[in-house]
């Protein structure tokens, strides 16, 4: 029975490494993420004294945008295979930049990204509020301060969860 329970418990260690299938695919969306963005680049690029100043700061608060997503990418997978598949062997100081790097730190970096991405979103949309009625402007606010509660609330928690760790 016990070498049963040791195989199951390797087959369940083992298939963390079924993992690495997402983190090179998000690899590959990072790399199209920043063709769009070089096609975006371009466009504003190519329209520099054409745009307004209006239309001049929408296009580059979607290029701040893209970078943001673009680096909630890579905090996603950085973090996500250090924390669920293995520690990078040589790069100790080369993932520093991110500090710690635990999942409930993840869980706060990516929702301070998110939160940071639906700012430049709502931004972009008060922007051109002439198009939107006041009720789609209502409701895109309320899911953005949804976005900055959960935000808090899970700084809270693992506030609370790392003094429960220092009683311990």
């Amino acid at each position: 029975m016990k070498s049963l329970e040791l195989l199951v418990e390797r087959i369940i260690l083992s298939s963390r490494w079924i993992l690495i299938v997402f983190y090179l695919g998000l690899v590959a969306a990072l790399l199209v993420y920043a063709v769009s963005f070089l096609y975006k680049f371009l466009k504003v690029a190519t329209n520099v004294f054409t745009y307004d100043e209006a239309e001049m700061i929408l296009a580059m608060l979607g290029l701040i945008d893209a970078a943001l997503v673009a680096s909630l990418i890579l905090m996603v997978m950085i973090a996500g295979y250090e924390n669920f598949v293995s520690r990078f062997d040589e790069a100790e100081k080369d993932v520093s930049f991110l500090g710690k790097l635990d999942s409930g730190s993840l869980k706060i970096k990516v929702a301070s990204s998110i939160v940071a991405i639906s700012s430049i979103h709502l931004l972009q949309i008060f922007l051109n509020a002439q198009q939107y009625t006041d009720a789609k402007l209502m409701w895109l606010t309320v899911m953005h301060l949804a976005f900055v509660i959960s935000a808090l609330l899970l700084g809270y928690l693992e506030r609370i969860m790392s003094a429960l760790k220092i009683k311990d």
